[in-house]
């Protein structure tokens, strides 16, 4: 009888399967640095903007 647990080997992603996701996190990154050293008036009008362009009520 035999008992022993097979584990599989653990492989590391390619590049290629990495790309979107640090593409995401960095446009995430840039758009969050953006906004935090944007005037407060500039990121309620971008935002108003694009809610009413969606058609999302907002007052």
């Amino acid at each position: 009888m035999n008992d022993a647990v097979s584990i599989p080997a653990s492989r590391t992603l390619p590049l290629a399967e990495w790309l979107p996701a640090i593409a995401v996190l960095g446009f995430g990154l840039i758009l969050l640095y953006c906004v935090g050293f944007s005037t407060p008036s500039a990121a309620h009008n971008a935002t108003h903007d694009t809610r009413h362009a969606n058609g999302f009520p907002c007052h």
